[in-house]
């Protein structure tokens, strides 16, 4: 059986940016930030000759969006059959990457064919997006410089007020971290979602870290909903979201057996979007989706 080592996160990093009472992904908003840079640049590489790029880049995230969306509905379709509307709630994060990059290359180039004007500060303002999209990743990263945090380090209890370490929870298998509160609607709207890929999938340990709340508090939920789950640990001094750089809840976490943070969600998770994420740990085979049932 392989060896937990203890995850280690990056201090300063941050999963979300937080502005007012909105969370957002860092992602999403590095990809916003990239898209505005690249309509500067194409305005004023195209203003002596009155071109603007903001329409077509507006047009690239939409379709690129749309492609993502319907990409993933298709890979996941066996579980979102069983509830046709939920296609529709983008809210769950499931985006399939290379398709809405794919998306948006096409309307790219439709558009810069149908106006040759348009050709020379699309491309250039294209460029200096993706440049943005990888570089500030890069300097997020080279701004923490060593300080690296261990699972182990982070003091946690269970509701009955014994030490607990997510580390040693894992014991060598995939781990998937949820920060929650009893107080959070999308929290307690992907509870039960959890809590039935916590029964179905044995070879994934699952762990519910509360965020800042008492045991009364949680296990008084927790009895109410009805809700049958182990590993419910108490966070009490929110150092996860701390160290992560995410204020946000729910945000979700799936580590790989060695102990690799492998991805993150920030949000709700549906039947899709779970299943989606622990196939990139290797806890469910893409290609039988139906592994979490309702």
């Amino acid at each position: 059986m392989p060896h937990f080592q203890g995850c280690k996160l990056t201090s300063g990093s941050p999963l979300a940016i937080t502005l007012g009472p909105f969370a957002f992904g860092t992602s999403l908003v590095i990809l916003l930030f990239s898209a505005a840079v690249a309509a500067l640049v194409g305005y004023f590489v195209g203003r002596r000759q009155k071109v603007t790029i903001g329409a077509t880049l507006a047009d690239m995230l939409l379709a690129g969006a749309l492609a993502a969306r319907i990409a993933f509905v298709v890979a996941w379709f066996d579980i979102y059959r069983s509830a046709p509307w939920s296609m529709l709630d983008i809210r769950d994060g499931g985006f399939t990457p290379w398709a809405g990059a794919l998306g948006a290359v096409i309307v790219a180039l439709w558009q810069g064919w149908r106006r040759a004007a348009l050709r020379g500060p699309l491309t250039v303002g294209i460029l200096a997006g993706i440049l943005i999209w990888t570089i500030v990743p890069a300097i997020l990263r080279m701004g923490t410089g060593p300080a690296l945090y261990d699972l182990e380090d982070i003091s946690l209890r269970t509701l009955q007020e014994t030490p607990e370490s997510l580390a040693k929870l894992a014991h060598g298998k995939p781990l998937v971290v949820n920060l929650w509160a009893t107080w959070c609607p999308p929290c307690r709207r992907e509870m039960p979602e959890l809590a039935s890929a916590q029964q179905q999938i044995p070879g994934v340990i699952f762990a519910f870290a509360n965020q800042g709340e008492n045991p009364v508090t949680v296990q008084k939920y927790l009895t109410a909903s009805q809700l049958v789950l182990a590993n419910v640990v108490l966070d009490s001094g929110k150092k996860l979201g701390e160290q992560l750089g995410s204020t946000a809840l729910p945000t979700t976490l799936f580590f790989d057996a060695s102990g690799r943070l492998v991805d993150t969600h920030i949000g709700a998770l549906s039947s899709a979007s779970l299943a989606s994420k622990l196939a990139r740990i290797e806890a469910v085979d893409p290609n039988v989706s139906g592994v979490i049932t309702r």
